[in-house]
């Protein structure tokens, strides 16, 4: 059975380009021996994680990202069975939130502001997915 995990939480410290560089090699070498894909959006206070695979799979790296302690503040957006990955061309995509459109961020959150900690997971994951379908991903399909 597949699951999809969206989860949003607040960087221990700021992040930055060697500190991503690493989550990304890290992600992307072991997720596939997982079954994992996904997504992940950073900005310098924020992460916020798509990752899709079998339940066990994806509630065990759910529970190993809940004890990292790059992370804190950690929040479960939404949590579902699913029919078909909806990011299974990325081991681990990755998307900077400072390249969003304000126009975007917009039309699913009250202010120009990506808030995932006050607004609902749906409108979260509906960001995410038009930011795939308008080619928003930095880094392509491996």
């Amino acid at each position: 059975m597949l699951v999809r995990c969206l989860y949003a939480s607040r960087p221990s410290a700021a992040l930055q380009g060697p500190g991503l560089d690493l989550i990304l090699e890290q992600s992307r070498k072991n997720n596939p021996a997982l079954g994992i894909t996904g997504l992940l959006c950073v900005s310098e206070n924020l992460f916020i994680q798509v990752i899709e695979g079998g339940r066990d799979e994806v509630c065990e790296l759910f529970n190993a990202l809940v004890r990292d302690d790059r992370h804190q503040q950690v929040r479960l957006l939404t949590y579902e069975e699913i029919s078909e990955r909806r990011f299974g061309n990325w081991t681990m995509g990755h998307v900077s939130i400072a390249k969003l459109n304000p126009a975007l961020l917009l039309k699913y959150f009250k202010r120009v502001e990506l808030d995932p900690f006050d607004c609902s997971g749906a409108a979260t994951m509906a960001l995410l997915g038009e930011m795939v379908a308008t080619a928003a991903i930095l880094n392509r399909p491996e």
